[in-house]
C-alpha cells in the first residue's frame, strides 16, 4: 500500500467528515466538543476519525486521525476516545461504514427521563421510525471511551442480527445516540428521525400509543421494515 494510494482513499472520507460535522454542529446536533465521527476506507486502510475534543463545526480534514487496520495511529490528532467503540461497530457489522455520536437534546434528555425499555428506548409511533430507524437498544451508563461499552454494544448487534432484525443505532445513557450506516446520508437519516422520534415522544408527555402490530406488519411487507 502506498502513500499516494492512501491519501486517494481518504481524501473523500476527510471531506464527508467535515461536511457531516459542520451541518451537525449548525443544526445544533452537537456542541462544544461532544460528539465524534468516523468513515470506514475502502480496501482495509483503516479508519478515519475526529480528535478527541475536537469541535465538530470546525474540523481541519489534514487533522482528522487515520488509523490502519489494526487500530494503530498512523496520522492526524489523536484520534477520539470512543475509537475502539467505532472500530468494533465496523466489525460487527459488514455493512457499517460511517458513524456518527452525538449528544443529541432529545436523545439525552431520554435517558434521563427514563426509556421505553431496554431494547427499544422509543415505542415505535410514527411509520418513518419503523421504517427507518428501527430497534435501538438502551446502554447502561459507562463513563465517556469505556472499552466495557464497545462489548455491550456489540452484544447487541449480534442478538438482532441473529433475530433477523438488525440495528442501526444504540443509546448511550446520559451521552446520547451512536448511529451508523454504509454512508454518511444514511446514517445521518437514522440519526435525525431517531431524534425527532425522541422529541415527538417527549413533548406529547410521553403518551403516544405504538402503532398497532398489523400497521407494524404492513411496514414490514410493503418497505421491508426491520422490525
Amino acid at each position: 500500500m502506498s502513500t499516494l494510494d492512501l491519501n486517494s482513499a481518504a481524501e473523500s472520507a476527510r471531506s464527508e467528515i467535515v461536511r457531516v460535522g459542520t451541518s451537525l454542529f449548525d443544526r445544533g446536533y452537537v456542541h462544544a466538543s461532544a460528539g465524534n465521527i468516523s468513515a470506514r476506507l475502502d480496501d482495509g486502510l483503516g479508519h478515519l476519525i475526529t480528535p478527541t475534543d475536537a469541535a465538530l463545526g470546525f474540523l481541519r480534514p489534514e487533522r482528522l486521525a487515520l488509523v490502519d487496520a489494526e487500530g494503530e495511529q498512523v496520522a492526524g490528532d489523536r484520534a477520539s476516545k470512543t475509537l475502539t467503540l467505532h472500530r468494533r461497530i465496523y466489525a460487527a457489522d459488514p455493512t457499517a461504514r460511517f458513524v456518527i455520536h452525538t449528544h443529541s437534546t432529545h436523545l439525552v434528555a431520554l435517558t434521563l427521563a427514563g426509556v421505553w425499555r431496554p431494547d427499544d428506548v422509543l415505542p415505535p409511533i410514527t411509520p418513518y421510525y419503523v421504517m427507518k430507524v428501527g430497534h435501538v437498544p438502551h446502554i447502561p451508563y459507562h463513563r465517556p471511551g469505556d472499552p466495557r461499552v464497545a462489548e455491550l454494544v456489540t452484544e447487541r448487534i449480534n442478538s438482532r442480527t441473529a433475530q433477523g432484525t438488525p440495528i442501526r443505532a444504540v443509546l448511550l445513557d446520559r451521552l446520547g445516540p451512536v448511529v451508523w450506516g454504509p454512508d454518511a446520508a444514511s446514517a445521518l437519516a437514522v440519526l435525525e428521525e431517531l431524534e425527532e422520534t425522541a422529541r415527538l415522544w417527549l413533548t406529547t408527555g410521553r403518551t403516544p400509543a405504538p402503532l398497532p402490530e398489523d400497521a407494524i406488519a404492513e411496514l414490514r411487507a410493503t418497505f421491508g421494515a426491520a422490525w
